[in-house]
């Protein structure tokens, strides 16, 4: 066989492969032809190798001894020879070649034992390899031996048969090198990372302390009595704007000289510049403005009086607690007294003053916001003056379990609820805050069945006027129709009743005065009309038509003072006042 040939039979096998190495172990007898040849012709077929390779050509891993000429690798029967021994082990030496050429080794042949078969390994193939030291050999001797050192097994026609895997023994240089690459990027974001999240905690850390300070500061304003609320500052800016209105209507209509309006005109532009100044300075003043503003409210009512100085004079009202009247004819504007203690959230409630006959101008005042459901009565507050209240200040708080609905009234140091969940009626004593007494109110709808327009959980709704205390409320029998009771206010049973045709889903709210029952209903959601009365002292009832201001769209309880004759409003959370006027009964 000529060099070219042998070298492209010597191919390296791609790895990984798995290699059938068939070997026969006798020599063809019958053929002395073939015996005498001192090489026999060794075939080694790879698993992959194609079906239809051609005829004369040898596939890569295909080795043929010394003078076989190539078309012996075809399938005619007279050119296949039974390989022997030295053939095999010719194929052991080029598989361990090709693994010491990736792994960086070399290793000599002269391990394999050299007899007369196989004396061509040293003279075709010991030159690769001859300058292999002894060191190398040493080295290598331990990846070489997996390879010399292997079994087989020989078939029932003699046939010696064996495997030999090749590993995948290419080295990925470049995965390697681009994992070095990843590493080394990931590293950095890591770091870069790292060192966000470090600021991250310092920054943490220092609003930590931020909100430790606020939370200290906090606690001294909830236990402070005064409010720091921009709501103040808002009634006080809505206050000025209907002063600034009054004074151009005046203007229009004043007869004589303008001097005082003028100078009412200046004082009241010189209020809406302080009330801007005191929002970015000072909260704590708003007593103060507010006091400001009542004098100046007080001097625009002495020119509007001196308007009408010509006509006939007003007849002086009735005396505080008398029912020397005609029934209430007109309303004045509301008076913004302030948010109610809990905030602007508590939209339900109830507030008044205390009436007692016998000290009719000696009660104290109270506040009793529902929970933000409008439904639970939990807490309330007493003072003892409005100045008092107007800042918080001096305020004795009590809890309750629990009253329900915004129908609450006080009377004679006690304050009368609907217990929750029941038509039951209750009597808490203010001196101990405990209950005194409660009672059924007979067949009276609860539980929201028959409550007030806009507003839940007051189907029973007391009131106090100058002869004692009454509740309103609807019965199933009365087909929701309001029903009036006149209460023993000692022992809550019911004196007297009366029966109305007016549906109570229908009203907004009522109030008593003197025995005559007022009802409200929602004209916008800036105006409500008294639109209706019921007279338990005469049985009549009808219809009236009494305009009546409000600052929030809805008005979830109304009570009347005797000796004030003022209604206390509870507005959305907004505490408010109106004055009622009276029909004069001619003397």
């Amino acid at each position: 066989m000529d060099e070219e040939t042998f070298a492209n039979d010597m191919a390296p096998v791609p790895p990984p492969a798995v290699l059938t190495v068939l070997a026969w172990a006798q020599l063809d007898e019958q053929d002395p032809e073939m015996a005498t040849q001192k090489f026999s012709r060794c075939s080694l077929a790879a698993s992959s190798f194609p079906a239809n390779w051609p005829r004369g050509k040898s596939p890569l891993g295909t080795i043929r001894g010394p003078g076989v000429p190539a078309a012996a690798s075809g399938s005619s029967p007279e050119h296949k020879m039974k390989p022997d021994l030295p053939c095999l082990l010719a194929l052991l030496c080029l598989l361990h070649s090709d693994a010491a050429s990736v792994w960086g080794t070399t290793a000599p042949f002269t391990h394999f034992p050299t007899t007369a078969s196989t004396s061509f390994l040293t003279s075709d193939f010991s030159s690769s390899s001859t300058s292999t030291s002894g060191s190398g050999w040493s080295s290598s001797s331990s990846k070489s031996q997996s390879l010399s050192n292997f079994t087989g097994s020989k078939d029932d026609h003699g046939t010696c048969q064996c495997s030999v895997i090749l590993p995948d023994t290419t080295f990925p240089v470049e995965r390697v090198e681009r994992l070095e690459i990843i590493a080394q990027t990931v590293t950095k974001k890591f770091e870069k990372e790292l060192s966000i999240v470090k600021e991250y905690v310092q920054l943490i850390s220092v609003y930590e302390k931020k909100l430790s300070n606020l939370t200290v500061r906090i606690e001294i304003m909830e236990k402070d009595t005064i409010s720091y609320t921009e709501l103040d500052f808002e009634l006080i800016k809505i206050e000025v704007k209907e002063m600034e209105k009054l004074i151009e209507q005046l203007k229009v209509g004043f007869v004589g000289s303008s001097v005082i309006v003028d100078q009412l005109e200046v004082e009241i532009r010189n209020m809406t510049v302080l009330v801007e100044k005191l929002e970015t300075l000072d909260k704590n003043n708003v007593l103060a403005i507010r006091r400001q503003i009542l004098a100046l409210k007080e001097k625009l009512k002495e020119c509007e009086d001196s308007k009408v100085e010509n006509l006939p004079a007003v007849p002086p009202p009735p005396a505080p607690g008398s029912c020397a009247h005609g029934g209430v004819v007109n309303i004045s504007r509301p008076v913004m007294i302030r948010l109610n203690w809990r905030g602007f959230s508590y939209k339900y409630g109830a507030w008044g003053r205390d009436y007692s006959p016998q000290h009719p101008g000696k009660g104290l005042y109270w506040v009793a916001p529902l929970n933000t459901d409008g439904r639970y009565l939990e807490y309330y507050r007493l003072y003892n003056t409005l100045d008092d209240l107007l800042l918080y200040t001096h305020a004795q708080q009590n809890r309750i379990t629990y009253g329900q609905g915004g129908g609450t009234v006080v009377y004679k140091n006690n304050m009368y609820v609907n217990w929750y969940s029941t038509r039951n009626i209750a009597k808490v004593n203010l001196t101990t805050n405990r209950v005194a007494l409660t009672q059924t109110l007979p067949d009276a709808a609860y539980d929201n069945r028959f409550s007030y327009a806009n507003v839940g959980w007051q189907d029973i709704d007391f009131a106090v006027d100058e002869n004692g205390l009454w509740v309103t409320y609807a019965t199933e029998a009365s087909t929701g129709n309001m029903v009036i009771s006149k209460l023993n206010d000692t022992t809550l049973e019911v004196l007297n009743t009366w029966h109305t045709k007016q549906y109570k889903p229908s009203v907004t709210n009522t109030f008593m005065v003197c025995g005559v029952l007022y009802a409200t209903r929602t004209l916008n959601t800036r105006t409500e009309e008294i639109f209706y009365y019921y007279d338990t002292n005469t049985g009549k009832e009808g219809k009236l038509n009494i305009v009546m201001q409000k600052m929030q769209e809805n008005l979830q309880s109304i009570n009347y003072h005797p000796f004030e004759q003022k209604l206390f409003v509870y507005n959305d959370g907004y505490l408010l006042n109106y004055d009622l006027v009276f029909q004069q009964i001619p003397q």
